[in-house]
């Protein structure tokens, strides 16, 4: 089955969700869009929207008829839905997840009844802000979507989810759970911690002095800006990804050790030198 012939549910009417209705409706990609949320005025906004051409607060109903359903909610919701939705799916419906983290979620998926297909999913956007209210059809359009597709899944299913990655604008990467889950632990998830480590240090050294947030400007707004997301997304991702985030935070603890040294001894030549040579990596991989 093409995408433009499918019937695609999206669970979960938030920024991720919306955005992908508003996606597929804008591009007239697919055959219809259903929308599945737990709030009645979720789907009325969605309907408002033009986002989706179906809306249903069942799960069931929602997803009894599409040919693609994409699960669009947190980590452990997805992962507890995993668990109760594949008797709902109608016999070849591809199951694509978005999840932040990839390992659980698709060893969850092996265990899926065979009627199932299953690919795990992943794509790199996002907004600080959470919520169907900023959901914009452009968010996907030019960023990397990867795809993990499992052994049991069938190269039809595998091409129907690399149709809807295409459809809205996105760049498909395919790569293994476990080495999506240790690199978006390095470019993601420890960014984040560091993000949420420069904010508190900030108020802690700053006290009651209210003059820094006076002349905090781009670079500190800059730097901080991820440590404003979604704590229950973060939630989900630190307790299905610990290792690999831990991994991340104890080489940059060691990295700000060795920094710490520098400054203590005075060694300016040095720190100089690791100065320059994080502005040349930066340059390299943001040109």
């Amino acid at each position: 089955m093409s995408l433009r012939d499918a019937r695609v549910a999206i669970v979960g009417m938030g920024l991720m969700g919306g955005s992908l209705a508003a996606a597929l409706k804008a591009s007239q990609a697919c055959r219809e869009v259903i929308g599945i949320a737990r709030r009645a005025n979720s789907i009325s906004m969605a309907l408002t929207f033009g986002f989706i051409d179906r809306g249903f607060l069942d799960l069931a109903e929602g997803v009894a008829d599409a040919d693609l359903v994409v699960l669009c909610t947190p980590v452990r919701d997805i992962l507890a839905k995993i668990n109760t939705i594949g008797p709902l799916l109608k016999p070849g419906c591809v199951l694509l997840d978005i999840g932040s983290t990839k390992k659980a979620i698709c060893e969850a998926m092996t265990s899926m009844p065979v009627h199932v297909e299953p690919v795990g999913g992943h794509p790199m956007c996002g907004k600080e802000s959470s919520g169907l209210n900023v959901a914009e059809a452009g968010l996907y359009r030019g960023r990397v979507f990867v795809l993990i597709p499992l052994e049991r899944t069938s190269p039809q299913a595998q091409a129907l989810a690399s149709e809807l990655v295409t459809a809205i604008g996105a760049r498909e990467l395919r790569l293994d759970p476990e080495h999506h889950d240790r690199v978006v632990a390095v470019i993601s998830h420890l960014p984040y911690m560091l993000a949420v480590t420069l904010v508190n240090a900030a108020f802690g050294l700053a006290g009651e002095d209210p003059t820094p947030w006076r002349l905090a400007a781009n670079g500190f707004r800059d730097t901080s800006r991820v440590a404003a997301g979604d704590l229950a997304m973060m939630m989900d991702i630190v307790s299905t990804n610990r290792e690999p985030i831990l991994a991340g935070v104890r080489g940059a603890l060691r990295e700000l050790g060795e920094i710490e040294q520098l400054l203590i001894s005075g060694d300016d030549d040095a720190l100089l030198t690791r100065l320059r040579a994080a502005r040349q990596h930066r340059r390299e991989v943001f040109p």
